[in-house]
């Protein structure tokens, strides 16, 4: 007999951010509906009735490893609940001032017209972990099972190739492999529809993408690093609603990069910075960039007389329409940025997520109607994305980031025929083609090729621990924790490459990329090695993404560990 229990649900959702969350709480409402509507007779169908949802989350709470910026554009909130401020939504503040900063490394200049895609008065700034906390809470309310520190390690497939399911994972075991007393084999949480919404490179929907050719045909996707500080500032120092966005220092012109600055409540301010991981310079970090942007003078006021209180790092799936993978398999569907369904011009990808997933509810309902879970029935999520202002809002920049592989000043001039055309590169090309991020990086011989500082590009930041800090300083403001004592979750799956190769090709970019100093190389019997840091982990899964050899594959930790998102 399997050591594994098995629990039989209808619906299981992978990831407890916006697009499931939105997803579980339409899906209870629509079958009402539909049960209502078939009860009177206005519908010629059978009921559904009361199924078993299932929320698995890897965190140790429903927001815990939700990290965004953000600023939120209501519509899909509103057509989920359309009284969310009356119902208590915790939105942290509104949009009244809008502003764009091209910055210099002496300062910069306020541009007389913010980008319309940039303009953002009317909208929300909010922490989108609380927001999260606060669906999960609604959900839980309808009736639906959420399930904390009960990460997804593994889908379930039939003899078919269908999904069936997500085994959770194992508690318990030590760092040698080996079985603690506090043992606990992970679950079979067997369902008709696995929804996966894990977020930016999700570990299942990599697996699912991989094993069922989901981006055959497609555009390769493509990833930025978001690395995001909260502050408590002096009163005066920036005003609450106020959102800026810049373009500019420190990045250089061939990297795609920019920073944000949000006034919250309580003179709290959001300030972080996004750097594309198609870079081509191997000696960039992510980390050091944002910490460099804070130098900036006319940054640097804002958080004078401050204190950093909230760190954090995620990535964000950045390419848009043309890298969305195929949307449904047997048993299965894809949601939010798992589905890369970000609008990278305007930075924004809540309102989407969500969207995504009420459509995915839709068809949902329609699989139970029909008692069909099979790609047949399935296949009409992605019909109605098409059909959806997901499409109206994503396919009028469906080659903006492409463009921005090609450099900053030919992308401003790109991107703004784009907007002019409704999305035709250049004004006439219809489409802009990627390149994934791991294959524009070069090797050191040949980064004199490319328009970057010589030397250290880091060597004037003073990492004081006052205006900018280290990656471990800013990992413990992270609230980032694991128990030493398991399998470390980011298999290197060749660490002799780690030690020759890369060394000589890369210089170990690895070291770098993390914002969060899991990687490090250390002197061994006259060579460098490898050492991972695993309990450093933010679970932004950078390695996974920007690894030249793409020899790092990251799975799902214990449950419970990594960050402490709350409130950011």
């Amino acid at each position: 007999m399997s050591e594994r229990e098995q629990v039989p649900m209808d619906v299981v959702f992978v990831g407890a951010g916006p697009a499931n969350l939105a997803a579980a709480l339409h899906l209870k409402a629509e079958i009402k509906r539909h049960d209502e509507l078939v009860e009177k007779g206005f519908k010629q169908s059978r009921e559904i009735g009361d199924i078993e949802i299932a929320i698995v989350e890897k965190g140790s709470f429903v927001g815990a490893h939700i990290l965004s910026g953000a600023v939120m554009d209501p519509k899909a909130i509103r057509e989920l609940m359309p009284d969310f401020i009356a119902e208590g939504c915790p939105v942290d503040s509104v949009v009244t001032e809008d502003a764009f900063w091209y910055l210099t490394e002496k300062g910069g200049i306020n541009a007389p017209i913010v980008p319309p895609p940039l303009k953002n008065k009317g909208k929300y700034i909010v922490s989108l972990s609380r927001i999260c906390e606060w669906l999960g809470e609604k959900c839980e309310a309808e009736g639906i099972n959420i399930f904390p520190e009960f990460p997804a390690a593994e889908l379930l497939f039939d003899e078919n190739n269908a999904v069936v399911g997500v085994r959770t994972g194992d508690k318990g075991i030590d760092k040698e492999g080996h079985k603690k007393p506090n043992y606990e084999p992970g679950v079979d949480l067997l369902a008709k529809v696995t929804v996966l919404g894990e977020g930016s490179r999700g570990s299942l929907a990599k697996q699912l993408i991989s094993r069922l050719g989901l981006m055959d045909g497609k555009e390769p996707q493509v990833f930025s690093l978001g690395v995001k500080e909260l502050w408590e500032v002096p009163e005066g120092n920036f005003a609450e609603g106020k959102v800026v966005h810049t373009l500019g220092f420190p990045s250089d012109t061939r990297t795609y990069g920019g920073g944000w600055i949000y006034g919250m409540k309580n003179n709290v301010v959001s300030i972080g910075y996004v750097t594309g991981l198609d870079y081509e310079d191997p000696m960039i970090d992510p980390h050091a960039e944002f910490q460099k942007f804070k130098t900036n003078p006319k940054v640097a006021a804002v958080l004078a007389g401050g204190k950093m209180i909230k760190y954090g790092a995620k990535t964000i799936n950045a390419g848009g329409y043309w890298t969305m993978p195929k949307l449904y398999a047997d048993g299965v569907l894809l949601v939010g940025d798992s589905a890369s369904m970000l609008n990278g011009q305007r930075i924004k990808g809540i309102h989407t997520a969500m969207k995504s997933g009420m459509l995915a509810a839709e068809t949902i309902v329609g699989a139970f109607e029909h008692e069909d879970f099979s790609e047949k029935t399935l296949r009409h999520y992605e019909e109605k994305v098409n059909l959806s202002w997901i499409y109206d809002e994503l396919h009028p920049v469906r080659n903006f980031h492409g463009a921005f592989q090609k450099g900053r000043w030919s992308a401003l001039i790109n991107t703004g025929l784009q907007f002019l055309t409704r999305g035709l590169a250049w004004g006439f090309m219809p489409k802009e083609h990627h390149v994934a991020g791991h294959e524009r990086m070069l090797k050191l011989t040949d980064i004199g090729k490319i328009k970057t500082e010589n030397g250290d590009r880091y060597a004037g930041v003073p990492f004081d621990k006052e205006l900018t800090f280290d990656k471990v300083t800013d990992v413990f403001y992270g609230a980032v924790a694991h128990d030493e004592d398991q399998p470390c979750h980011l298999h290197v799956l060749d660490t002799e490459i780690c030690a020759t190769r890369c060394v000589e090709e890369y210089g170990n970019p690895c070291q770098r990329f993390c914002p969060a100093a899991v990687y490090e190389m250390e002197e061994r019997e006259g060579r460098k090695e490898l050492k991972v840091n695993f309990s450093n982990c933010v679970h932004c899964k950078t390695c996974d993404i920007a690894d030249p050899y793409q020899i790092i594959n990251w799975v799902t930790p214990e449950g419970g560990g990594g960050p402490n998102y709350k409130g950011m």
